[in-house]
């Protein structure tokens, strides 16, 4: 789904941080903008949540990264519904609404609460991608699908869940969610460990104490699908 929401609001968004850093490039959903920078990008998405949006369900968000060369430097996302504004910058540490904020403490795969979403159209991996799922829901707390990864990403990073999974992604859903979640004391890894997990499609977000098991069950019943 596409809205009129989504362009007005990206067209907005671009034109305004334009004025910011005027010889930045975007990286954005709609296309408003296509030219790269040489060394400041900037990666939106003007709505994150639009099956919500449309459905009148309240959550979804915006989306604000900007990459200097190949790092993301400053993120934010806005989640309009509550008035929260989650936000870090390189050398910062993240915060929500002027407080800051840190993952969750906790140890414990059973006591983790995740957070996961599900592809449009790339259903190719689905088989795995079910079984990790039926994993997960046996072997913890339970799973959350809000139907915004930039949310699901934020709320881990201020500890209301444990860890936040997903593939099919895009940039624009995630650099500045999984920005926030760093600077907040957690971890990112694509499903291998590695850091392809800003363009590379899938990523796998958590408070750092549970990385390893997350990363092994990931590993074991999604890695060679």
């Amino acid at each position: 789904f596409v809205s009129y929401v989504d362009k007005t609001a990206e067209a907005s968004i671009v034109k305004r941080l334009a004025t910011i850093l005027p010889e930045s490039g975007f990286i954005t959903e709609e296309q408003t903008a296509t030219h790269r920078g040489d060394r400041f990008n900037w990666i939106v998405d003007p709505l994150d949540g639009t099956t919500n949006f449309l459905h009148h369900i309240p959550l979804f968000s915006v989306s604000i990264a900007l990459m200097e060369y190949d790092k993301v430097v400053a993120g934010v996302v806005y989640e309009p519904n509550l008035d929260e504004c989650f936000y870090a910058w390189k050398g910062g540490s993240a915060y929500l609404n002027e407080k800051e904020i840190h993952v969750s403490d906790q140890q414990e795969l059973k006591n983790a609460l995740l957070a996961t979403g599900f592809p449009y159209n790339d259903f190719g991996k689905l088989k795995g991608y079910m079984d990790l799922f039926t994993y997960f829901a046996r072997n913890t707390s339970g799973l959350r699908r809000l139907g915004s990864a930039a949310v699901d990403l934020v709320y881990t990073a201020c500890g209301r869940f444990e860890g936040f999974y997903e593939y099919g992604l895009h940039a624009w859903d995630v650099a500045a969610g999984t920005f926030i979640v760093q600077q907040a004391g957690g971890i990112v890894t694509d499903f291998k460990g590695g850091e392809d997990y800003i363009f590379g499609a899938e990523l796998m977000a958590s408070n750092s104490l549970l990385h390893k098991p997350l990363l092994e069950a990931a590993q074991t019943h999604f890695g060679n699908v």
